[in-house]
């Protein structure tokens, strides 16, 4: 099965949808736009997906759908000649929207700048950083190939990670090919986007970068959550797993960001392992009934504090049970 999930721009999940495991991930993005307009009765709505999500007919799906879906969306650079040719080429100037750290835990810088084709609108991002990694793994590659291609090159044939820098020479051997190689460094740490919303640049390009947000749901999902294994064998109630765990998710997102929201910084692995660890037991002691309560760790109380919750007594008498 395909599980996807969909967020608003602050990364809270907003619902969940299933396909069978052999869907294609370009046909599942209209249908759900269309259910999300039902369900939550949106009038306006504006869809930020990857490349990996869309194709030109889903684009023209959403423009002519009435109203028309406002969209971000990543763009294949190497495979549309509009956007290697005119999109890259362009020489209108960056816009710095974060400058470079200075810390480590500062945020990635961004150069932005915005081009338009016809009636096309493309926001080109720049991470210097990426790019300067880019270069270096380029650098990597290129030097491990060549020291292959001295010792014999029938090793690197299956090779996908090399093939796009080698060529064919006349007597059958693989060679450098220095033009792809020039060609590859016009792309190092840019993205392109394209857009028919009315966002300014820089509004587009950081909603954009949102997006690892969806993917740090996904693996919460799989990981933190246990979704997996699932043993059902019925949709009704392999959706029902699912949707356990899109309700987990759901508390989980909502305690995180109260947690931030009172500038409480805990590591979620801590927290979940002192909330497994908070136990009340009840003990008689002299005809008398007590309820005693585990140690709170740090982040159990954290939790509790951003929850609005409060933590019950280490010991406290209890009445006496009544008989039904």
């Amino acid at each position: 099965m395909v599980v996807g999930m969909a967020l608003d721009v602050e990364g809270r999940p907003i619902c969940c949808e299933m396909w069978p495991g052999n869907t294609a991930d370009v046909t599942t993005l209209v249908p759900v736009v269309k259910r999300m307009r039902q369900r939550f009765r949106l009038r306006e709505i504006t869809v930020v997906a990857d490349r990996g999500m869309v194709s030109q007919a889903t684009l023209n799906a959403f423009e002519s759908s009435d109203p028309p879906v406002r969209y971000i969306v990543g763009v294949r650079m190497r495979r549309q000649k509009e956007i290697s040719l005119s999109v890259l080429g362009s020489r209108a100037r960056w816009f710095e929207s974060v400058p470079e750290r200075s810390k480590a835990k500062d945020p990635a810088p961004l150069k932005i700048k915005e081009v338009r084709v016809e009636d096309r609108r493309y926001v080109v991002c720049l991470n210097e950083e990426e790019r300067r990694k880019d270069a270096q793994d380029r650098q990597a590659i290129v030097a491990h190939l060549r020291e292959q291609l001295r010792s014999g090159d029938k090793s690197l044939v299956g090779n996908k990670g090399y093939r796009r820098y080698l060529k064919v020479e006349g007597s059958g051997h693989f060679a450098i090919d220095e033009e792809q190689l020039k060609a590859e460094q016009r792309y190092d740490g840019i993205w392109v986007l394209r857009t028919n919303t009315d966002y300014d640049a820089e509004t587009v390009a950081h909603v954009y970068k949102a997006l690892w947000t969806v993917e740090d749901i996904i693996r919460t999902t799989k990981s933190i959550l246990e979704t997996r294994p699932i043993y059902h064998k019925r949709d009704e109630t392999i959706r029902g797993h699912v949707f356990c765990s899109f309700l987990a998710l759901l508390l989980k997102v909502e305690l995180e960001q109260r947690m931030q929201f009172a500038d409480l910084e805990c590591e979620w692995a801590q927290v979940l392992r002192g909330l497994e660890a908070f136990q009340q037991v009840e003990a008689t002691f002299q005809d008398k009934r007590f309820l005693l309560r585990s140690q709170l760790s740090a982040e159990t109380s954290a939790a509790l504090r951003a929850a609005g919750v409060a933590a019950p007594q280490p010991c406290a008498s209890c009445r006496k049970r009544p008989n039904w």
